[in-house]
């Protein structure tokens, strides 16, 4: 099959499938597998690094649209193993490669659903950064493809291979907070006003067409790019998407294993779903509210997301976390530690944590070779937490209370359902028609 066929065929969705013998068979402990790793400028970068330091890890392709950040990247990857990545443009070029085994992606939001998928029917395994898409078709499609290619899919949201959070989901398991019924989980990570500056003309070393990709023909700008692109309806989901859906990751974890520790049924999506918001604080570039409220009323439980993205106020001690109550108790779990209240609020102990994106990436890698489903799936973990920052958007985005049907996978008030997609996919960049809405 020549490139261009298989390009064409890739981008319209036809649901062709590249499997090589090296992907499809079981590989030994002493196989090393081989990684494409695309979008490498901000968080692409740092997993870079993580998949770099791995000893059972080749980094065979490093890919970027932006020819300055892609030779940092290359040059920074052959002085830590000794090895010279080669340099791409177009990540396609990898899927063709029957050697690759695997592809990380750390582009921005609205390039996670393509590559994922493309890569589902070449045959790869793959590492998406978190939310798994840009809207909800995006991630239900993404979780589609997996599923129909029988692919590893691990989401970037690496609590869950975090130590103390692990920790902590154990002291909730053996049943220490007895009935519980509220979780929260919270942001107020300060960051700073964008712009506002004029349009301008892209650099010459940017492929600003294809960093587009689906989202519609803008003129470029500098403050709705590197950096800047999730405070912004096209390609990103706010600090919802952003930090708040580790949080949000955290605290359904938790509140799924205490429900379950009570012999009770995994609380599923939500039935209504409210938001609260605004552009209280900057006047400036970005669409995104600066201080939002969600609450998830899951039928006998709730769980609620408080934002405040312009002050440093911790809550709980912490600037991020999650929390769950229970009758007998809470817990509070934080980037760095976590800690266990009795009923009465008197602290019993707080134990110490940190971030564990290596051991994450870890635990991807091991489960190519396994095929079993890694700590952060995409169909079972991922694509609900995700699910929840794009329903809290919707909601206040609506500016109403919605009702999600997961049969139809749209919401009972037609007027929101235009929040389910884009209205328009850029072309050649169409979403492959694996799911439907």
């Amino acid at each position: 099959m020549s490139r261009r066929h298989f390009l064409k065929q890739a981008i319209a969705g036809a649901g062709t499938t590249i499997l090589s013998s090296r992907t499809l068979r079981a590989t030994s402990p002493n196989d090393r597998v081989s990684v494409c790793v695309i979008g490498v400028r901000g968080r692409g970068g740092a997993l870079l690094n993580n998949f770099a330091s791995l000893e059972d890890v080749d980094i065979k392709y490093v890919c970027d649209i932006d020819e300055k950040v892609l030779g940092a990247r290359v040059g920074q990857v052959e002085s830590k193993t000794g090895k010279r990545p080669r340099a791409l443009k177009d990540y396609r070029r990898a899927l063709e490669d029957s050697n690759v085994d695997a592809i990380v992606c750390g582009c921005p939001d609205h390039w996670h659903a393509l590559p994922t998928i493309h890569a589902c029917q070449a045959g790869k395994d793959v590492y998406v950064e978190k939310p798994d898409g840009h809207n909800i078709l995006e991630g239900r499609t993404m979780v589609a493809a997996a599923s129909k290619y029988r692919r590893i899919v691990q989401l970037g949201t690496q609590a869950r291979s975090g130590t103390h959070h692990n920790e902590a989901m154990a002291y909730i398991r053996a049943g220490h907070l007895g009935k519980v019924r509220f979780a929260k989980a919270w942001e107020s990570t300060k960051q700073g006003a964008i712009g506002p500056v004029p349009d301008s003309v892209a650099p010459t070393h940017v492929n600003y067409d294809a960093w587009l990709g689906p989202a519609p023909q803008r003129p470029f700008n500098q403050f709705r790019f590197h950096g800047n692109w999730r405070w912004f309806f096209d390609y990103g989901s706010g600090d919802l998407g952003n930090d708040g859906v580790h949080r949000l990751d955290i605290a359904r974890w938790a509140l799924d294993v205490g429900i379950a520790a009570a012999g009770e049924a995994p609380i599923g999506l939500p039935e209504a779903v409210s938001a609260h918001g605004g552009k209280y604080f900057f006047e400036d570039m970005q669409e995104w509210p600066d201080t939002l409220m969600v609450t998830f009323d899951f039928g006998g439980y709730l769980l609620t997301y408080e934002m405040r993205i312009w002050n440093r106020h911790p809550l709980h001690g912490h600037h991020e976390g999650a929390a769950l109550h229970g009758e007998g108790g809470y817990v509070i779990v934080g980037n760095r530690s976590w800690s266990a209240f009795d009923e009465r609020g008197d602290k019993i102990f707080t134990k110490p944590g940190g971030d564990n994106s290596i051991g994450h990436a870890r635990n991807f890698i091991d489960c190519m070779r396994t095929r079993q489903k890694p700590r952060a799936d995409l169909e079972t973990v991922g694509h609900p937490s995700s699910l929840l920052c794009h329903f809290g958007n919707a909601a206040w985005r609506a500016g109403q209370t919605l009702h999600f049907d997961p049969q139809t996978y749209s919401f009972k008030e037609s007027s929101a359902n235009q929040f389910l997609t884009r209205e328009e996919y850029r072309e050649p960049y169409a979403l492959p028609t694996l799911a439907r809405l």
